[in-house]
């Protein structure tokens, strides 16, 4: 028998959807937010940047706290859909890890809707498995506008670069990493062989993968640009015993839809 550090599956979901996303969607197609962009790009300086910038807090400003967040739908619906689906592929967890956010917890009780079973299984609040804090800059809602009326801000991003960048009183990305690779010592110390589900964030994943596949900068900023964890996807890697000295963890699938929408 080969023994393995690791656990049998350890299975990530990222929280259903938040008004945050959508807020995004309708920026995009809003006049106001167009003109804004259009001069963030001419020149995130001017005084006219500023009014628009002002003018598109005004507007989108979003005064609840990340940790908070609501879910749009407080049914979950997404999740239910994603819950039925793995009921019939998938093993039941022997743990489940969730963060202490509230669109996770959420997420959670729109799973169990269409996985009963789940309702059994041991829970446990993790707050290493939290998103990504944005510091100072989750007072704006939008990136552009923390820019433009903290031009220090802007300066420093450009000058370190999406990966490196440490948001004003929040974190960067090696400190999530930091955080999500202390979580999966605990996984070795106390779940080998046993079954994981993890409800988490859009960062969070991409840390795993990170760390477990000792992606460097550079890729990590491709598959934030490129492939971003979804809503209700589910990423899960597998253990496998024959591979490495303690076996290794091993990607099946990444982002996966199991909603059908």
């Amino acid at each position: 028998m080969i023994l393995m550090k690791w656990p049998e599956y350890v299975m990530f979901m990222r929280h259903d959807t938040t008004p945050y996303n959508l807020l995004k969607r309708q920026k995009e197609v809003d006049p106001l937010y167009q003109r804004f962009v259009l001069e963030y790009d001419a020149n995130p300086e001017s005084a006219r940047c500023k009014d628009l910038a002002l003018m598109v807090w005004n507007k989108y400003r979003f005064d609840v706290g990340d940790h908070n967040t609501p879910l749009v739908d407080s049914e979950a619906k997404l999740a239910t859909k994603v819950g039925e689906s793995l009921r019939k592929i998938e093993q039941l967890p022997d743990l489940i890890y969730i963060s202490p956010y509230d669109r996770a917890h959420a997420t959670l009780n729109g799973l169990i809707a269409g996985w009963p079973e789940l309702a059994e299984v041991k829970c446990r609040e993790e707050e290493r498995i939290r998103e990504q804090e944005h510091g100072l800059a989750i007072l704006y809602s939008d990136w552009r506008v923390f820019f433009v009326l903290h031009p220090e801000q802007r300066l420093l991003y450009e000058m370190q670069g999406p990966y490196w960048y440490r948001y004003s009183q929040g974190e960067n990305v090696p400190d999530v990493r930091m955080r999500n690779r202390d979580w999966i010592s605990t996984l070795i110390r106390d779940y080998a062989g046993k079954k994981v589900l993890a409800i988490t964030h859009h960062l969070n994943i991409l840390a795993l993968r990170a760390n477990l596949e000792r992606l460097d900068a550079e890729e990590f900023i491709r598959l934030d640009e490129e492939e971003k964890p979804i809503n209700c996807g589910i990423t899960k890697y597998v253990g496998v015993p024959s591979e490495g000295k303690n076996g290794r963890l091993k990607l099946d699938y990444y982002n996966r839809d199991f909603s059908g929408r």
